[in-house]
């Protein structure tokens, strides 16, 4: 099985959790992790499985206004923040636009604020509808990785998100 993941990360949070699901999904899978900005040179078509996540803003995917505000968050005076080399590229929404029409499995995932969804959104809901429209299957149902207030990963995130790739691959039968 050859899995492609797909991401895109403004603070590191969401490259780290596409990290984590591609070393779980290696236990069955070969896998290639690749940035959104630079998903463009890759086929989806030649993987069986594609995983797509990106971070939750205002309640959705990113687009240019978002990743923007972020990268001025992070350079605001003792913000903390460090943003990734990629942060101001094209993200997840821009790339699954350029996608045509395809087929395969497909899965969601988001990082989002520790909050009820209801307050926060949830991009991973948007991502695999976008995936559906574009004629892939549901490998499994979207998934959020939690993130504190200062925006790191919640302890054990991480090896959930080892535990979803490795499902990923384990499971074939999809979601309805």
């Amino acid at each position: 099985m050859r899995v492609l993941v797909v991401y895109e990360s403004m603070y590191g949070n969401t490259r780290h959790v596409a990290e984590a699901i591609a070393r779980g999904a290696e236990s069955g899978a070969t896998v290639r992790v690749v940035a959104a900005s630079d998903a463009h040179e890759v086929n989806p078509s030649e993987y069986d499985l594609l995983v797509v996540g990106g971070p939750t803003h205002i309640h959705g995917m990113s687009r240019e206004s978002t990743r923007r505000g972020a990268v001025e968050a992070a350079q605001q005076p003792d913000s903390g923040l460090k943003v990734e080399p990629d942060a101001e590229s094209e993200g997840v929404r821009e790339w699954l636009a350029f996608l045509e029409s395809s087929g395969g499995r497909a899965a969601a995932f988001d990082t989002r604020l520790d909050a009820s969804p209801l307050l926060t959104g949830r991009a991973s809901k948007t991502i695999a509808r976008k995936l559906r429209h574009l004629g892939f299957s549901a490998a499994a149902e979207p998934e959020s990785f939690l993130v504190d207030k200062e925006t790191n990963l919640e302890a054990g995130e991480e090896e959930r998100a080892e535990r979803w790739g490795r499902s990923l691959v384990t499971s074939e039968e999809g979601v309805p």
